[in-house]
């Protein structure tokens, strides 16, 4: 089982790192419901929609209250009580005037039918006490002040009515909102005569109340369709979101516990965002550590089986060393046995080079390798040390800085060493290796012929596989380990290049071996000037 992963540190970012903690569809419904919340900030706007609406009510009585105020103390006393009901009429007001000592000498109520009968909660049905008890509920939540109730006088004389006597006190128009015994508001005025009687005007303004209510029903009905609509888009999204990634999370750890072959990352053809693209790209993954995990244990297997004929010659050499007496057997055993350890030796570091090939190249930083100055070094050291049978070397060398790429200098050697090693072991004696570099389409091209048999197409991508050899018939067994050619395509294409073989473009014998590499540019990433 693979080891956890190492969460001790968190270099995330504060916003991040707290936000981890809440699931993906939580924070999805989090965010459209703040969103939400904002909308319904729109009931304290009623608030002050209601405020509003009653503040300029009082003023409104107040100066209607002045009014008949003005009218009374210029008209004869026999009309006062026509002016009181007439302006009752008009106004739904009940109407009161009060003698200088309090006493109540004119009321509406008592020259018309009254404008208006307060209603107590015990009389109305069920939908009025639902809406009182919104009222309360919106009042609470808006922390609106609550204004005082209503309630007629025991003793109906001036004294009773606090905006009487602050009217009496300031000799100015006084008005008052109360709160009537089914929460709807009691708009009450006073004003001073110059004869030194008042008038009170009392209202039951049931239509503020209707109004709200109404403005309230509405963004009530607005607040709920998109509360819904926002629950259902935030569900619909975080379905189509947090599923897809917690199957592709159910697979990924099937694929960490060590089932990848079993595992199937779902690709969601389907889909074109980003969860595509991640769903895609890990089932890719997943492909190549299949891939790369059957690679290994066929390299494995091919090491496993590489390394017993050598170990089975030696250990045979061995034990006949112990029952062979003559020195001349003596000798050709130990001669064997040497040679079997060469063998191995040369298994050995081939198989080591193999397997670290990819991990160093990940870690080397590239530099600009001219690769005619390089093939060209190579060639003389080469035909210096002197080319086995004959056989000769030819560079057509191009012209400086020109096939220039950029990689690892001693990896690009290994490659063009094997691939070298190769063409002289299949050259026959006296056989020409013509070794060629150009560049077209932004790529360097290396090219290695040789005058030997040739490679048939059907081997031409056998060859690079890891001990698969085919070896001339004159060159002895077991002096190639028959991973020179795997190492050479691992080295090239860790350097996002390619290897391949073709005909010999004059179509005589032999075979040709391209290596193609991207060439190096001015603005590649290690580029430096010389």
């Amino acid at each position: 089982m693979a080891p956890d992963t190492d969460s001790r540190r968190n270099d995330a970012p504060l916003a991040v790192r707290w936000s981890g903690r809440i699931s993906l569809t939580l924070r999805i419904l989090a965010v459209n419901v703040f969103a939400l919340a904002l909308l319904a900030g729109g009931f304290f706007y009623l608030d002050s929609y209601r405020s509003r609406i009653v503040d300029d009510r009082l003023e409104q009585s107040a100066r209607e209250l002045k009014l008949l105020a003005i009218g009374l103390e210029n008209a004869p006393p026999d009309l006062h009580e026509r002016l009181i009901a007439a302006y009752a009429r008009q106004t739904d007001d009940r109407v009161r005037r009060y003698a200088p000592d309090g006493r109540l000498i004119a009321d509406s109520f008592t020259m018309n039918a009254p404008r208006y009968r307060l209603r107590l909660p015990s009389e109305e049905e069920l939908k009025r006490h639902i809406a009182r008890f919104l009222d309360k509920a919106m009042d609470r939540i808006v922390f609106a002040d609550r204004p005082p109730n209503f309630e007629e006088p025991t003793v109906d004389r001036a004294q009773a009515w606090p905006e009487i006597m602050l009217a009496d006190q300031t000799g100015k128009p006084q008005a008052t909102n109360r709160y009537a015994p089914d929460r709807t508001f009691m708009i009450s005025a006073a004003v001073k005569m110059k004869d030194g009687t008042s008038l009170l005007s009392t209202e039951n303004a049931r239509d503020i109340t209707r109004v709200v209510r109404a403005e309230r029903l509405r963004l009530g009905i607005v607040l709920a369709a998109a509360a819904l609509a926002s629950v259902l888009l935030s569900l619909f999204l975080a379905r189509t979101i947090v599923q897809p990634i917690q199957s592709l999370a159910r697979a990924a750890v099937r694929v960490r516990l060590g089932r990848a072959r079993e595992v199937t990352v779902p690709r969601l053809p389907e889909r074109r965002d980003e969860i595509g693209m991640l769903a895609r790209a890990l089932s890719d993954m997943s492909h190549a550590l299949r891939q790369r995990i059957d690679a290994t244990d066929a390299f494995a297997a091919d090491v496993s089986h590489e390394l017993k004929n050598p170990i089975a010659s030696l250990r045979s050499a061995l034990d006949a060393l112990d029952r062979v007496e003559q020195p001349e057997l003596r000798t050709q055993l130990m001669d064997i046995c040497k040679e079997d350890v060469r063998r191995l030796d040369r298994l050995v570091t081939d198989i080591a080079e193999a397997s670290r090939i990819d991990a160093q190249l990940s870690r080397t930083r590239f530099e600009p390798i001219d690769l005619g100055l390089l093939i060209e070094k190579m060639v003389i050291a080469r035909e210096a040390r002197g080319v086995p049978r004959g056989v000769r070397l030819a560079f057509a060398r191009p012209r400086k800085d020109v096939a220039v790429v950029l990689g690892e200098e001693q990896r690009l050697i290994r490659v063009l060493d094997n691939l070298i090693d190769n063409a002289v072991s299949f050259s026959p004696d006296g056989g020409l290796v013509q070794i060629i570099a150009t560049v077209a389409d932004n790529e360097v091209l290396v090219s290695v012929e040789d005058e030997g048999p040739g490679v048939p197409e059907s081997e031409r991508e056998h060859v690079f596989r890891r001990f698969h050899s085919v070896r001339p018939e004159n060159e002895t067994f077991g002096k190639h380990s028959g991973l020179g050619l795997a190492i050479a395509r691992s080295i090239v294409e860790g350097h996002q290049g390619k290897v391949s073989i073709a005909d010999r473009q004059d179509a005589q014998s032999g075979a040709c071996f391209i290596v193609r590499l991207p060439m190096a540019v001015e603005r590649d990433p290690g580029m430096v000037s010389e």
